[in-house]
Parts: C-alpha cells; structure tokens; sequence
C-alpha cells in the first residue's frame, strides 16, 4: 500500500493562477491539497475550493518561506508532503510516480534540481536531468515529512523562498537523506514569487540565503550526490 501524500501550497495573490494550478490538481488526483494564504488575512474565500479536498489556513501577518515550510511539517499528518509552487501546472497525474520514487529510498524526490558545480566552489548548479541530485527545487518538492523535520526542516531565516530550497535539500543529504530528479507530468506558469517582486527585496535575500549555504556546507563534498 502506498504511503500517503499530500500537496502544499503558499499563496501570496493572483488568485486566477492559483485557481488555474488547483483545478490542475483536481483534473487528475484525488491527493488532499493545503493552502496556506500568506498576507493579510481573509483574502482568498474559505469555499473557493472543494473543501473535501482543499483546505485553506491564513494569518494576519505574512510568514517567511521557512517558517511556513515548517508549519506544513509540522501541522500535517501525512508520511510525505510536496511543496508546490501556484505556478507549476499538472498535465496528468505524478502522484504514483513520485511515490514510487520516495518508497524506493530517497527522502526526496522533484521535477527540476541539479548538482553543486564544484568547479566554481559551490556558487552555483547545474541542472544533469534525471538522476540523483543535490539539490530540489521547489517548483514540485516531494519529502519524507518525518526525515525532513529530522534533518532539521527548513532554515527560519529563509524569508524569501529562492536558494532556501537548496539549503533543505542540502540539509537533508547531510542528514544521510538522498534526492532524486524525476521527469514528471508538469509545466510552469509565470512564477510570480521570482517575477512579481521588488527585484532588491528578491536579490537581497536570495544572496542572504545562498550565503547561508556556502556558510553551513561548501567543501563538505562528501554530503553530494556522485557527480554525473
């Protein structure tokens, strides 16, 4: 029998494209979906969605990304949850191929990620396809909920959600975890969180956050996954 699973979703507005990524979801699966509606509250409808399938939580005041990600591992039941970003569009089902992947012993599995260039002292990756990575991206990040809250879940002072998914990734493999890009049913929309901010606000935390990895894990080569 198949763990179970379930999807995460922040929201932080455009509200048609969030309509647009969860009729998606409910075309081809049946998985329980949260949301979790980051900014001032009571702006997205509670009965917007089929509440059998879809629950929504909000707060008065916006969460940063890894303290949102922390409550989703935190508050859900689930033995593997994904964090999906509004942008990323099902075009049939992923479900069955990303729980094969998480059984068959990695602790995380997703649609784009890449190795740790060593080349360049770990400043950047590259994307090698499928295979095992060291890195997951957070367009679709499937994770063992109980290994990834383990490995110490996603860093507080991630604010801002760009180069913070690396840092889980790499917290999990250097908790013992492995990582696995897997080619999956999906597109992706326009990504708001990266586009539709103030572009210092965006290039501000995403070097706080890289710089955090290159602190925590640069030449710690043995955490990687075999270069490729």
């Amino acid at each position: 029998m198949a763990g179970t699973i379930r999807i995460c979703l922040i929201a932080e507005g455009f509200v048609e494209d969030l309509k647009k990524c969860v009729s998606s979801i409910q075309s081809f699966t049946k998985t329980p979906v949260s949301i979790h509606a980051n900014g001032k509250s009571n702006w997205i409808e509670q009965n917007l969605f089929d509440p059998s399938q879809v629950s929504i939580s909000q707060d008065k005041n916006p969460l940063g990304w890894g303290n949102l990600i922390n409550r989703f591992l935190i508050e859900n039941t689930e033995e593997y949850l994904i964090i999906m970003d509004p942008s990323t569009i099902f075009l049939a089902d992923p479900i069955p191929e990303t729980l094969a992947a998480l059984e068959s012993g990695y602790q995380g599995a997703g649609w784009k990620g890449g190795l740790v260039n060593l080349s360049d002292e770990w400043r950047s990756t590259e994307d090698k396809g499928s295979g095992e990575v060291d890195v997951l991206f957070s367009y679709y990040l499937a994770l063992n909920r109980s290994f990834a809250l383990e490995a110490g879940g996603a860093n507080p002072s991630a604010k801002y959600y760009r180069n913070a998914d690396l840092e889980l990734s790499l917290a999990i493999r250097a908790a013992g975890g492995k990582l696995v890009q897997i080619d999956l049913p999906l597109e992706q929309g326009r990504h708001h969180g990266y586009y539709d901010v103030d572009p210092d606000y965006r290039e501000k935390n995403s070097k706080k956050n890289y710089q955090r990895i290159l602190d925590r894990f640069r030449g710690k080569n043995e955490i990687l996954a075999p270069r490729r």
